[in-house]
């Protein structure tokens, strides 16, 4: 079934199954990679892109769904690398393994366009639906503040700080 749908800013038209996933389109037929295949069952948010500006998980959504929409994909945030977030993910050292973090840019990417300078709640909520294996909360939510602006000053501990520190805990 022939579906027509703008990836990244190009109409295309594929044909496919109409229940065939989104993921399996943008990643087989349009050789787009960067979104991720994690649970098959939206509950990881590997997969997450832009569907008219909302992170949607693409591994549950058909692609006759998609018929007509504005598909967004970690490949069409920023052709080279310069999105605020992919700036603020290398600055801050967020992936270890980096297989959710296409998806962990793309929902961060959703939550800043609706909320410029989201509180740690808004970050935990909206980021609530993406799962990291490696754990790194703390320093996705630290690139997002960053990224936003909302970050608050790097604390360098003085040698007043350690020598404190250290006689706290009897060294």
């Amino acid at each position: 079934m022939p579906v027509t749908l703008k990836v990244n800013g190009k109409s295309t038209t594929v044909d496919v199954p109409p229940d065939m996933p989104l993921l399996w389109v943008l990643r087989d037929v349009l050789d787009l990679k960067g979104t991720k295949f994690g649970c098959g069952i939206a509950q990881c948010g590997a997969c997450t892109v832009h569907a008219k500006g909302q992170p949607i998980r693409s591994c549950s959504t058909p692609i006759s769904a998609a018929a007509g929409m504005e598909i967004t994909t970690i490949e069409g945030l920023s052709a080279d690398g310069s999105h605020p977030l992919q700036k603020a993910w290398q600055e801050i050292d967020v992936p270890q393994c980096g297989y959710c973090q296409a998806g962990q840019i793309m929902s961060a990417a959703a939550l800043l366009a609706r909320t410029p300078k989201p509180t740690d709640r808004d970050i935990d909520t909206a980021m609530a639906g993406n799962l990291c294996r490696c754990a790194t909360y703390l320093r996705i939510r630290q690139a997002i503040h960053t990224a936003a602006g909302t970050a608050p000053p790097a604390v360098v501990p003085t040698a007043n700080d350690v020598a404190s520190a250290r006689s706290g805990r009897g060294e």
